[in-house]
């Protein structure tokens, strides 16, 4: 069926409620709309749905939402796995708590236990409460940093990752298999209650999370005796980071933590923002008032469900703060997550550092330098809890830390994705730890920069909504692959990176060689002096990003070299757009 056939058809299929009738009988003339929402089915990829909430095929509603989660029933029956029952969560969004009950719901009629949280939960909590509570997957609904409009569906496996192969591209199949969505089932909540498929969970799963994360402080003598002295400032940016930050941050024995109150409570809206994202700089306009306010030593951000975290931290000058770039404050905690356990004698003669590919290469430096071993994975922190699964089930490798470039982190192993909670508690150690030696997080910083060398990273991305806009990301791509660079900015290309035809090509012998990670769509550029480029289309949003990374002599000469290669980036792309 073509868009208006599809259309027609939700709009007199008695099986679609009378709200989605309205919705769509108010965009009957305008065709470039219909088109959009239903030029296709919402794409379940390899994390799950993400999308615009509204009817239609191609958006978030509890029909597309229903659909998935049959498919993902169909998948654990075929697996034996029913018995085992599935962990939900939601965040603050618009129709989470609605989209959260009908994942449970649908599971419920295919005589699946659904374990669902009394209220909003952040991501990291659900990992861990798929292992907490043996589920044999989760499901969370959210659709993280992305702007108000939108909704997510993300899917978990029984290790507490999001799905990697062959589970993956197993559920996709089977979701793609219901091609009528009235063959998604579903039951009365109340039924679903009495009959012990619905079980609601919270206090217990929080305590046990809450106390996994304290298990990772390295020096609570540090925190004793200098946290009354440090002022923080954290925004949970109105999502489901206020109660366990505060909870843990308290617990620890930090005083002085002040909630930016504007940012505090829930909101689907994000009135405060245009975009809740910990890496935007007026997501932190309120949270640097109210530091200068107080004299904050760091700002500290979550986003809606918590589980990227951004950083300020306070300069030499008084009111001055550093924005710390998600590989500059994962690059703190590595350093410091890894120093503390060689002090302590305890890192792991195996022991892993772990990164994407798309991740500054000042880690690679700081494995090097503590002899802990550096592995690279595609982007996508699934990759990263692969690599954990796989230390546990071989019982070679131990894993001491994992970050990527987009803000998220995971210390310790309680849970299999990013974990702003633990972050936040682990960085807010950090300023005490730093405190008792006279240092500032900032003094750390320049500290690794004078060790390391002066990296520094960026990211662009150009964004081409609708149909059109997707195929023009898909062309650029291609024709990025076809015309391999031999020179990017006056840098050299060393090596070439097609991560889709799993190659490594060094440009110079011409010699390929395979690049030992599952295929996807990115290619990636080796550059001499260090630096580095990387292509590829967002997999949650219309936009096609690259990233890329310098080696500088000092911090002017790596800031002139990262915009210079940016600006490059930007003009090369939209030259071929």
């Amino acid at each position: 069926m073509d868009c208006k056939e599809l259309y027609e058809l939700w709009l007199t299929n008695p099986y679609f409620d009378e709200d989605t009738r309205k919705e769509l009988e108010a965009i009957k003339d305008d065709n470039k709309e219909i088109e959009d929402r239903f030029y296709k089915d919402l794409e379940f990829g390899t994390a799950g749905l993400r999308g615009v909430i509204g009817a239609g095929t191609n958006r978030m509603n509890i029909y597309t939402v229903r659909r998935a989660t049959q498919g993902l029933a169909n998948y654990i029956i075929k697996m034996n796995g029913q018995d085992k029952g599935v962990a939900i969560a939601f965040d603050s969004r618009h129709m989470s708590p609605e989209f959260a009950d009908e994942a449970a719901l649908c599971l419920n009629a295919n005589g699946i236990k659904a374990y669902v949280f009394d209220s909003l939960r952040p991501t990291p909590e659900l990992s861990f409460a798929v292992r907490e509570l043996k589920c044999i997957a989760g499901i969370n609904v959210t659709a993280s940093h992305n702007p108000a409009e939108y909704n997510g569906y993300k899917v978990y496996w029984e290790d507490g990752a999001q799905i990697t192969p062959p589970h993956d591209v197993n559920i996709m199949d089977a979701v793609l298999a219901i091609t009528d969505y009235a063959d998604a089932k579903t039951m009365d909540k109340d039924e679903a209650v009495k009959a012990g498929l619905y079980v609601q969970i919270g206090k217990d799963v929080d305590d046990k999370y809450i106390a996994a994360l304290k298990k990772q402080v390295k020096h609570q003598d540090a925190i004793d005796a200098v946290q009354k002295d440090i002022k923080i400032v954290y925004t949970p940016l109105h999502g489901t980071g206020n109660i366990p930050v505060r909870r843990v941050l308290k617990e620890l024995g930090f005083e002085n933590v002040y909630v930016v109150k504007e940012q505090e409570l829930p909101d689907g809206d994000f009135p405060t923002v245009s975009y809740p994202n910990p890496e935007s700089e007026e997501a932190f306009e309120l949270a640097v008032k109210l530091g200068n306010e107080i004299g904050a030593d760091i700002l500290l951000a979550t986003d809606p469900d918590a589980d990227r975290l951004g950083v300020y931290v306070r300069g030499k000058e008084p009111g001055t703060y550093h924005v710390l770039t998600g590989n500059m404050s994962g690059c703190l905690l590595a350093e410091y997550e890894i120093s503390q356990m060689k002090e302590a004698g305890t890192l792991p003669e195996d022991g892993a550092l772990i990164k994407t590919i798309v991740t500054t290469n000042l880690a690679n430096d700081i494995a090097k330098y503590y002899n802990v071993n550096l592995i690279e994975v595609l982007t996508g922190f699934k990759y990263i809890g692969e690599q954990i699964l796989g230390f546990e089930t071989t019982g070679k490798g131990h894993y001491c830390f994992g970050f990527e470039e987009s803000y998220g982190c995971l210390i310790g192993t309680h849970a299999r994705d990013k974990d702003a909670v633990v972050a936040t508690m682990a960085l807010c150690e950090a300023v005490a730890y730093y405190k008792t030696k006279g240092m500032s997080l900032w003094d750390k910083m320049t500290e690794m920069y004078e060790r390391y060398g002066y990296w520094l990273d960026g990211v662009q991305a150009i964004t081409l909504k609708g149909k059109e806009g997707i195929e023009k990301i898909q062309s650029t791509i291609e024709k990025l692959r076809q015309q391999v660079p031999t020179e990017i900015n006056g840098y050299k290309v060393l090596s070439a990176r097609d991560y889709k035809l799993n190659t490594i090509k060094n440009m110079e012998t011409g010699e390929v060689t395979e690049t030992g990670l599952p295929k996807s769509n990115v290619l990636y550029y080796d550059l001499e002096g260090g630096a580095w480029v990387c292509v590829r289309p967002s997999g949650t949003e219309p936009k096609l990003k690259f990233y890329y990374g310098v080696k500088g002599t000092d911090a002017k000469d790596a800031e002139v070299k990262e915009k210079e290669l940016g600006q490059y980036m930007i003009n090369l792309v939209n030259s071929m757009l």
